[in-house]
């Protein structure tokens, strides 16, 4: 009897996500947020926000999130602000990994901007699924 495996495909965005968020574990990033901005930009499908202690920090948890993308045969497209170390972007196409000190992400406020969409949308979504209550005149 032959049987044939047939492995699920995984979207690379999801495995992505995975490599990241480990890389953000390992180095002990605080207070990671994962966001799922599709339908809302072009730019990613996925924002992912975490913190570091200090300056050192927060380029050593891009470094690690750049190591682990490349070891897994992926190449991020970008990274900024790694000079100065306060807020550095990683740019993984799909996702996009932003690693801030907590000041930075406070003034920022990263979370309040596309999270305020994404509730807006999933209201407007909601509300046109519900079936109108209007009374018609008589």
């Amino acid at each position: 009897m032959i049987t044939s495996r047939t492995r699920r495909k995984r979207d690379p965005a999801t495995t992505l996500q995975h490599i990241v968020t480990t890389a953000l574990d390992d180095m002990k990033a605080s207070n990671v947020k994962v966001l799922d901005v599709r339908g809302l930009t072009d730019i990613a499908d996925t924002l992912i926000i975490a913190s570091g202690t200090s300056d050192r920090h927060v380029r050593s948890i891009a470094e690690r999130v750049v190591e682990q993308v490349k070891a897994a045969g992926l190449r991020p497209y970008g990274i900024e602000g790694a000079r100065d170390g306060e807020w550095v972007l990683v740019d993984l196409n799909d996702v996009i990994v932003h690693v801030m000190l907590p000041r930075v992400r406070e003034f920022y406020g990263l979370e309040r901007l596309w999270e305020a969409p994404a509730a807006q949308q999933a209201s407007v979504a909601g509300a046109a699924r519900r079936p109108s209550r209007r009374r018609t005149p008589q």
